[in-house]
């Protein structure tokens, strides 16, 4: 009898250990206790292969994967994405946003918010792809013009998780998106203050959600009006900011007041992780890690087969979009190394004098590594055009000094005549340069558009998003106000072969003063690609 009490006793206090495990699980049904994820991607640029900038890019069939298990073994989970999401890379420009669409239905996102580039096939493009998309974009401050109580998207979801947690989520874009796009991409759209918007929406939320989350492309550039961190200040509530635009990655994330602001980079390299726990729908902690691409694969070893399927249909059927003819080449022009990167080139010429064309700066510059295939004779499909410009850049136009011209046209011929990928072709200018002299004082002669160059004025200066970001080491450009976003490299050239042609775009916009010897080592130009070899 006493042993069967024993044994009674022992079951009894199994079962209550096991209830004791299972409390947190069973709660959370009942009073929102529990361990909240979110998951979270910024500034994709339509990077979705392991192969995307170089390697880099974790692969979205792999976060996919990851996402996915992790939902199975945690009800308490969402996917958000900031923006600059749909525009990018060629496979999904040239379908103008549709592919990726298409992925994201598949991928199991629950929000995104659009960032400037989004608007890059303009609004009303982006307002059909949102209504194709099985996930809410939000966006609490973009209003038709003329009308702000008319949305072009939902301003914020309430999530109801399985185990009673809820989260509010509502969504903010950049005010520069009206002139970080085209424009003409933007005309009918208004982009209202985000900061007394963000108050709105804490008043109407808060009391509703045991969570508020803010996705936002705002980003924490100084020199920007409206930023995350400006935000979290004064429109103190928000929780969690899951942020993107500046391209800002924050290991463990940014504590504004009670607001933890997130943000993962771009292009894929990192996804972004926030772990709330919650006891009876109140928030015990919060923070944030980013994951890399062995953090992802740990988590699921094997990519989505789902997504899988769909990119490689997408790049078969891309094939006979490729093969369509998109413009006329009055001759054949060279994209050997040795030229685009060691001399002024005429497929330089041409793609400066498009960038000039089409944002109207001062003058415009492409750089030699940019350019990656011929421009062929006759007709030219689009697959040249994204042969030549394979990267996906944008054109930017930022607001320098006359002296950062200066600086810039000094660090293109530096390394002359070994081949650098930073040598620039320029549009709007010419100037001289003298290879006998030391790096940093060959430059002379710097006139634009006829005009001497004053180091004291500021001037529009027209290239691709690459070289402004601080690519090829032109670190001059870092902080340099950016006054218009463009589209696409290639997506320029052909609008300006088929408007315009190839007319003027002859050398003699550089004029070497006098040859120099190769450095040691280096035979000749012609064997000079050792110099700051740019991807």
């Amino acid at each position: 009898m006493i042993a069967k009490r024993r044994i009674i006793a022992l079951w009894a206090m199994g079962w209550m250990l096991m209830a004791m495990l299972w409390a947190p699980v069973v709660g959370c049904a009942e009073d929102g206790t529990g361990h909240l994820v979110i998951f979270h991607t910024n500034d994709m640029h339509a990077r979705v292969m392991t192969e995307d900038d170089g390697g880099k890019s974790i692969g979205l069939a792999e976060i996919v994967a990851a996402v996915k298990v992790s939902k199975s073994k945690n009800p308490d989970i969402l996917w958000v994405d900031a923006g600059d999401t749909i525009h990018g890379m060629p496979r999904i420009n040239i379908s103008h946003g549709e592919h990726m669409a298409t992925l994201l239905n598949k991928s199991g996102l629950d929000v995104m918010v659009p960032g400037n580039h989004d608007f890059n096939y303009g609004s009303e493009q982006l307002e059909r792809l949102a209504g194709k998309m099985k996930f809410p974009v939000l966006g609490a401050n973009i209003v038709r013009k003329g009308d702000a109580k008319e949305y072009l998207f939902p301003p914020y979801k309430i999530f109801q998780l399985p185990n009673n947690i809820r989260v509010g989520v509502f969504g903010l874009t950049t005010p520069e998106a009206a002139y970080k796009t085209s424009p003409k991409n933007v005309e009918t759209v208004q982009f209202l203050d985000p900061v007394e918007v963000a108050r709105n929406m804490i008043a109407e939320l808060e009391s509703k959600c045991d969570v508020l989350v803010a996705v936002m492309h705002m980003g924490l550039d100084p020199s920007s009006e409206f930023t995350s961190d400006r935000i979290a200040r004064e429109a103190p509530g928000i929780d969690v900011i899951v942020d993107g635009h500046s391209h800002t990655a924050l290991s463990e994330g940014l504590f504004v007041g009670d607001t933890l602001i997130v943000q993962t980079g771009w292009h894929e390299y990192r996804l972004g992780c926030v772990d709330i726990h919650l006891h009876e729908h109140r928030i015990q902690d919060k923070s944030a890690r980013l994951l890399t691409a062995e953090d992802v694969a740990r988590i699921s070893p094997k990519p989505d087969a789902g997504i899988e399927k769909i990119l490689m249909k997408l790049n078969k059927n891309n094939k006979k979009l490729f093969d369509e003819v998109v413009a006329h080449s009055d001759r054949q022009l060279t994209s050997d190394r040795k030229v685009l990167r060691c001399q002024e080139a005429e497929l330089g010429n041409l793609c400066a004098d498009a960038f000039r064309w089409r944002t109207g700066a001062d003058i415009a510059i492409s750089n030699g590594g940019s350019m990656r295939s011929d421009l062929p004779a006759g007709n030219v499909t689009r697959g040249d055009c994204l042969e030549i410009f394979p990267f996906g850049n944008t054109i930017q136009m930022v607001e320098v000094k006359g002296g950062t011209i200066r600086a810039m046209l000094e660090h293109s011929v530096s390394g002359y005549p070994a081949a650098f990928g930073g040598f620039l072709d320029v549009s709007g200018m010419t100037f001289c340069f003298d290879p006998s002299k030391p790096a940093g004082s060959r430059v002379s002669d710097i006139l634009v558009q006829g005009a001497p160059l004053d180091e004291n004025r500021t001037y529009t200066l027209a290239g691709n998003d690459f070289t402004f970001s601080g690519g090829d080491d032109y670190d001059m450009f870092k902080g340099a106000p950016v006054v218009g976003e463009f589209d696409t490299c290639e997506q320029v050239l052909t609008d300006y072969l088929n408007k315009v042609g190839m007319k003027g775009i002859e050398t003699g916009r550089i004029r070497m003063l006098q040859e120099t010897e190769s450095p040691a080592g280096v035979p000749s130009v012609e064997a000079a690609e050792t110099y700051k070899e740019a991807a």
